[in-house]
């Protein structure tokens, strides 16, 4: 049985593409929509750069996303948390 390793504080994702932070180059990076609406995430090759893809996160859902070290990560509300994660077990 696979546990979460908490690697770094939760905190508001960017909300704009420039902005996108890699979780200090993190691979598991812990979603979190703490709204009542579902928002949209995206990842990025370099904070503006080239788009990887995005994906909607649901309302109240958590997410685990793999990701290049590089590779930054932004939301489009700020209500979406995310936390740098590893795996144990």
């Amino acid at each position: 049985m696979a546990r979460t390793l908490l690697k770094g504080a939760e905190v508001a994702l960017p909300t704009s593409a420039g902005a996108g932070t890699s979780f200090s180059e993190a691979t598991v990076v812990r979603l979190y929509n703490s709204d009542t609406n579902s928002h949209v995430v995206s990842v990025e090759e370099t904070a503006g750069g080239t788009g990887v893809g995005s994906m909607t996160l649901p309302a109240g859902h958590v997410e685990y996303l793999e990701k290049n070290p590089r590779y930054t990560i932004y939301a489009d509300s700020a209500t979406v948390l995310g936390a740098k994660v590893g795996f144990t077990g």
